[in-house]
């Protein structure tokens, strides 16, 4: 039997913190027909509030040390202002969304990364993702938003990477859909000079993986970001691309397409 299509997009970097972009990005979004899922981060809206409320913000390799102060900032930053906000545009453009953690319905547990050389506090590693709970949502039309917060299911939650999230996420649901993952950010695809920005590399496998990160021409964030895609590819999700937010109006835009 031919599985029906979902979409699973991850939007963060910079366009989170444009109006005019975002507002852009999900209106093309609510466009797009059939099933779909709307993964976000956050990190620049929290570190912000936390420079307003006198909290310091610790980073390390460009990933947030998550103290207890810091675990209620990205909570009320993620799972309220910022989910609420995309909630409330999608609903503008008369796409009906629900926005959600993963301790909501128990969607998504996590436990606490273990400390080995460093300890990153209050930051949790996706253990399992419920499907049936997502699956009864899009069965009813409704566009689950996931910001990226989970949970342990003994009541702590964690600040939880918005990459992994969406690769977890789109490997559940490939059981039982057809999926499509995308990566949403400013630039148009993984670029092969950060200072060139259309120096995109439109197709990377493995092989190219690990050419590039010995090359060292991929590194920090970018590299966890393509370990997400590797692995949900890994897991049956179909298709996986990283791109800008004119992707999801124009599949034919210049941009980075994953595979094994």
């Amino acid at each position: 039997m031919k599985k029906e299509k979902l979409l699973v997009a991850k939007i963060g970097g910079n366009i989170i913190e444009d109006e005019k972009a975002l507002s852009s990005f999900l209106e093309d979004f609510s466009k797009v027909e059939g099933a779909k899922i709307l993964i976000h981060g956050g990190g620049k809206s929290a570190t912000k509030l936390a420079n307003q409320l006198g909290v310091k913000t610790e980073m390390i390799d460009g990933r947030r040390i998550t103290s207890s102060d810091n675990l209620d900032i990205v909570v009320m930053t993620y799972a309220g202002l910022l989910n609420k906000k995309i909630v409330a545009e999608l609903q503008k453009y008369n796409s009906n969304a629900l926005g959600l953690t993963g301790a909501d319905a128990n969607i998504i547990q996590a436990k606490k990364r273990s400390v080995q050389f460093i300890d990153y506090g209050y930051v949790g590693d996706v253990v399992k993702v419920d499907p049936t709970i997502i699956t009864s949502f899009l069965g009813q039309g409704i566009v689950p938003v996931f910001c990226a917060v989970t949970h342990d299911s003994k009541g702590q939650l964690f600040n939880t990477n918005a990459d992994t999230i969406a690769s977890e996420i789109a490997s559940a649901m490939s059981t039982n859909f057809d999926v499509s993952l995308f990566y949403c950010f400013e630039l148009k695809g993984v670029l092969e000079n950060i200072e060139d920005k259309n120096s995109v590399i439109e197709h990377i496998d493995l092989n190219k993986y690990s050419q590039l990160r010995d090359d060292e021409v991929i590194a920090d964030g970018m590299l966890p970001k393509l370990q997400n895609c590797f692995d949900a590819l890994q897991k049956n999700v179909s298709k996986v691309h990283i791109a800008n937010a004119d992707f999801i109006k124009n599949n034919n835009t210049k941009h980075t397409t994953l595979s094994l």
